[in-house]
């Protein structure tokens, strides 16, 4: 059986809005990896200083009134107090509730409820009160969804520009696999492109099965590479997490096929275990590899590596196409 079929009967054997979270959304994922994996202790690296104040409760509540998500809280972000402290985020739309298992998320499965068709005039105003100048938009997995949950970007993108003009909105989507998905996702989102299209890969190719179920590593990369060959002039994006069993070699390679796929702007990250019944952090890698794999990124030429501990996709994203050139400063 194909894994659009698995995902297709998931969706339909569950009834919609149910959450299933941490053991339940764990116990029919087909990933195989050690669940009886022994804990480790995280270094000092990855310990996260909280900023003075109380920011969080604050844009929580404002997120609430108004009906949105963020990623930012529903990945549990270490980095969510810093982002919020400084007022900004990565908001989430079409639900909280994903059509996939993966093994590293703590997003909750399940089936989806219908997108919310006020949600793009909500986002937008919510932006605007804010008064931000460069957001990240991104969604949970919607195989249930002919395009993938694309003609839901496109019009939060054009909602957005309406009430916000000059801002830059950069989009992380998913990967739109399934039957025609990703040629309706692309010819969806060519009325309404966004200032940086972003796709992560999250893994190398050998960890896939036990990581991303019901992904494929060739299908990411040529998502990212079609996208680009339509929009040259937007700039692509993608990250990987390490710590899940990766070699050094097999994080090159991958980003080695990011650049080979077009990508102008990477990002390379610690993976941390959001609960006991996710896939277990294996290494912790060190500053100094970090570092070393951003060399190894700038020589291959990306435009902009962030590469550290608690880098995540979306963190310093306005920083990072900045400083990469190829945005204007906003």
């Amino acid at each position: 059986m194909s894994n659009e079929r698995k995902i297709s009967i998931e969706v339909v054997e569950e009834a919609s809005g149910a959450r299933q979270l941490g053991a339940d959304k764990m116990a029919r994922n087909t990933a195989r990896f050690d669940r009886t994996a022994p804990r480790l202790r995280k270094p000092d690296w990855i310990r996260v200083r909280l900023p003075a104040g109380n920011a969080v409760q604050s844009l929580k509540s404002r997120l609430r009134a108004n009906s949105l998500v963020t990623v930012c809280e529903e990945a549990t972000c270490p980095n969510i107090h810093e982002c919020f402290s400084k007022g900004t985020a990565t908001f989430m739309v079409l639900g909280d509730i994903c059509t996939r298992r993966c093994s590293f998320c703590d997003v909750a499965h399940g089936r989806p409820r219908p997108p919310d068709p006020g949600e793009p005039e909500s986002l937008a105003r919510t932006i605007r009160d804010m008064q931000l100048k460069y957001v990240v938009i991104t969604s949970v997995d919607r195989d249930d969804l002919r395009d993938g949950g694309a003609a839901h970007f496109a019009e939060c993108i054009r909602k957005i520009r309406q009430l916000n003009p000059g801002i830059q909105v950069e989009i992380l989507v998913p990967d739109f696999r399934g039957k025609g998905r990703m040629e309706k996702a692309l010819e969806t989102l060519a009325d309404a492109p966004p200032d940086v299209f972003n796709h992560n890969l999250e893994t190398v190719q050998p960890l896939y099965r036990d990581v991303r179920p019901g992904a494929d590593y060739d299908w990411s990369l040529k998502l990212l590479q079609r996208f680009k060959r339509q929009h040259p002039d937007v700039p692509t994006k993608s990250g990987i997490m390490l710590g899940l069993g990766e070699t050094r070699s097999q994080v090159e390679q991958a980003l080695t096929d990011l650049k080979q796929h077009d990508v102008d702007l990477v990002t390379i990250g610690q993976y941390l275990q959001p609960t006991a019944h996710h896939h277990p952090v294996l290494r912790y890698w060190t500053p100094e590899e970090f570092e070393q794999l951003s060399i190894f990124g700038e020589t291959l030429g990306f435009a902009h590596v962030a590469s550290g501990p608690l880098v995540r996709s979306s963190y310093h994203a306005d920083r990072a196409a900045e400083d990469s050139g190829l945005l204007e400063s906003s």
